[in-house]
């Protein structure tokens, strides 16, 4: 198996046009796991770790941008109060070692269901940049999940950096496993309250074929928020309006089956989680 190494982002993206099937590599905690079981045998791989433009962290505008390459400790570290839901979900990624090694760009890159970075960017409303030699787009965390294990990645692009708003109010990420760390989510959920923006974000893990927002659960709280006049009051939301909340958030999930858990159970820690986190991020 060849691997490939470039030391910068022009000679990643000209790599990657030759070699559109060769695997992409930075942290490797989904890849060489893959590899070691015999699931995956790419002609080639294309290690990134040696690529310090997507290494880099950077606040402009309103908004983080954070790398590709960047581990979840750093995300951690230097995002935490900035962006607190997507530190949260950080922090339930695997071990310690993992989270050395496991990067935001390769939870983008494998497209999982159940990636948990992915609910509080979509919840953010977060866009990831992708590059080629042909150049550089946009694609909002929105259109970027296609299905399982797909994304709108083109063959001979690479994700360079994901650019998330700044929290302006409330946001919080919680999660369901039978631990709380270094275990695959049964479901997860994400919420932002935005008082700036006027706007409510949700974001919904291992609950479908895809990571999904609950748009009726967000148009109902910015209802609220609106007719209450409390889009900037500290105030706790009542028992009534978090449980309406929860139940949109439910009825927004695609769940299946599977050896983790059942669709129905799904459905109803979802609501469970979206009330509860609703009622930290407002309490």
């Amino acid at each position: 198996m060849e691997v490939i190494r470039p030391s910068t982002l022009a000679e990643a993206l000209e790599a990657r046009a030759a070699h559109p099937d060769a695997l992409p590599i930075a942290g490797g905690t989904d890849v060489m796991v893959e590899l070691n079981f015999d699931k995956a045998r790419p002609p080639a791989i294309l290690d990134l770790t040696g690529v310090g433009e997507i290494a880099t962290i950077e606040r402009s505008d309103g908004a983080v941008r954070i790398g590709a390459g960047i581990p979840y400790t750093r995300v951690i570290a230097e995002t935490g109060e900035l962006l607190p839901a997507l530190a949260q979900a950080s922090r339930t990624v695997g071990s310690p070692q993992i989270r050395n090694r496991g990067t935001i760009g390769g939870n983008l890159g494998t497209a999982s269901p159940a990636g948990d970075a992915h609910p509080p960017l979509l919840a953010a409303g977060a866009a990831a940049e992708v590059a080629s030699t042909r150049g550089t787009r946009t694609i909002p965390a929105g259109d970027f999940f296609l299905g399982p294990g797909c994304s709108a990645l083109e063959p001979d692009e690479l994700v360079v950096a994901i650019t998330v708003p700044v929290a302006g109010g409330r946001e919080q990420f919680a999660k369901i496993g039978t631990r709380n760390a270094m275990v695959i989510a049964v479901c997860s959920f994400a919420v932002r309250i935005d008082p700036d923006r006027r706007r409510v974000g949700t974001g919904i893990g291992s609950a479908g074929p895809t990571p999904l927002r609950a748009t009726e659960a967000e148009e109902f709280l910015a209802g609220l928020l609106d007719e209450r006049d409390a889009w900037h009051a500290d105030r706790p939301i009542d028992d009534a309006a978090r449980a309406r909340f929860g139940e949109l958030v439910a009825a927004a999930a695609r769940p299946i089956d599977d050896h983790r858990g059942t669709a129905a159970y799904r459905r109803h820690a979802l609501g469970v989680l979206a009330a509860r986190t609703l009622g930290w991020a407002c309490g």
